[in-house]
């Protein structure tokens, strides 16, 4: 695998955790929004990833060297649970019987995630550290 690569794929899951990170942002951002302009409470986004498709070149040089590709968001799906209900009559968005939705966003469930996704975010920016080093080195040896 060349360098090139290496950064292209690198680069391709950063900018997918990027997008991972921004979604749990809206989800703790949106943790207590009970009116959407949809209707009802805010619903939890999950971001889905998927490996990136190659051009044809691209697939063609994998084929002889090894198959190596990256990542790329496909979409982001709102989570389908009901929302949890409390009970708060002086809500101003509580039902007839003192009943709020709230939205199905799980405060440590989101923070672990963000972990997850800065370290993945973490180790990606390390091997892309590591092949420039790696290409620095390999341009001292011609001197």
């Amino acid at each position: 695998m060349d360098l090139l690569n290496v950064f292209k794929i690198s680069s391709s899951a950063l900018n997918a955790q990027q997008m991972r990170l921004n979604t749990i942002s809206s989800n703790l951002a949106n943790v207590e929004t009970t009116k959407t302009p949809e209707g009802g409470p805010y619903r939890k986004k999950s971001v889905v990833f998927q490996s990136d498709a190659a051009s044809f070149s691209e697939q063609l040089d994998q084929r002889m060297k090894g198959a190596a590709q990256g990542v790329k968001v496909s979409r982001i799906l709102a989570d389908t649970t009901p929302p949890r209900t409390i009970y708060n009559p002086s809500h101003p968005d509580a039902d007839d019987k003192g009943y709020v939705a709230m939205p199905n966003v799980d405060v440590m469930e989101e923070m672990a995630d963000m972990l997850s996704a800065a370290r993945a975010y973490e180790a990606n920016v390390n091997t892309i550290q590591a092949a420039k080093r790696m290409a620095l080195k390999s341009l001292e040896i011609g001197r």
